[in-house]
């Protein structure tokens, strides 16, 4: 059987975390900020974890992750 390939844009967005979820940047902090309070702003910092559902999808990208 040959390798399967990564897919190369999933590789960049996601990360493996040590309990083996998946996790992602938050989305909405590129631009238009000033209408977002300091509060949504500092929270979208923090990484989020993959919803359950998705999990699956995303790892069918990422075979070795």
């Amino acid at each position: 059987m040959p390798k399967i390939k990564t897919n190369r844009g999933a590789a960049k967005r996601f990360r493996k975390s040590a309990s083996g979820k998946l996790k992602r940047k938050r989305a909405f902090q590129r631009h238009i900020l000033t209408s977002k309070s300091s509060k949504r702003k500092r929270a979208m910092r923090r990484p989020q974890y993959v919803a359950a559902a998705d999990e699956r999808n995303i790892k069918k990208l990422l075979p070795y992750l």
